[in-house]
């Protein structure tokens, strides 16, 4: 009778556990989709974290970052971005400049919701990275929390918040130096080989 409920208990928590990221290929594409952070501004190309996670993983990485672009302005070309490159995984870095234009919280929200279930409608892997509000003390919007757990995808919530609050790692006070932009990529490999997907 033991073992019984001791099984069904370990069938119930494998059952509530997050599902982990399908395992990438030797051949398979990573999107890196943003703005400036995804860009690299600041940096030359080879130093972005997109070119860094390249070197890190050994696969493709996309750099689909645009300067400047808020979630409205993702929105209008995520589709065609995928349809484009057709990645295996996209990694999601948007809405600080939502946050520094004083757009509406639920705008941004729902921009990001919208591109969410867009690739899960090609059946493309998401991992969401959330950025700091506008705020005396940075912290990341809460609404990446609830878009992580409403459309089960992967959350990696501290890190850019993090590396803004130390000068070490900043070009100017919204953007990253080599040094930066190599612990974030560095800290999504990490991710990437804790969740399955390398």
């Amino acid at each position: 009778m033991i073992k019984v409920i001791t099984g069904l208990l370990i069938f119930i928590l494998i059952g509530c556990s997050e599902v982990p990221l399908n395992q990438l290929t030797s051949d398979s594409k990573i999107l890196a989709f943003g703005d400036s952070l995804t860009s690299g501004k600041g940096v030359a190309n080879q130093y972005n974290y997109p070119s860094v996670l390249a070197n890190l993983s050994g696969l493709t990485v996309i750099n689909g970052g645009i300067s400047g672009e808020t979630t409205a302005q993702g929105l209008k070309r995520f589709e065609n971005t995928l349809i484009e490159h057709q990645p295996d995984l996209i990694l999601l870095l948007e809405g600080g400049n939502d946050f520094l234009r004083n757009k509406s919280l639920a705008l941004t929200q729902s921009n990001l919701a919208k591109m969410i279930e867009i690739a899960q409608s090609y059946n493309i892997q998401l991992i969401l990275l959330a950025v700091p509000t506008k705020s005396l003390f940075l912290s990341p919007a809460d609404f990446y929390q609830d878009l992580a757990k409403k459309y089960d995808v992967v959350l990696i919530e501290d890190i850019v918040t993090d590396l803004l609050k130390n000068n070490e790692y900043k070009s100017d006070q919204i953007h990253f130096n080599q040094l930066g932009y190599q612990k974030l990529a560095q800290h999504i490999h990490q991710i990437l080989i804790d969740e399955g997907a390398l």
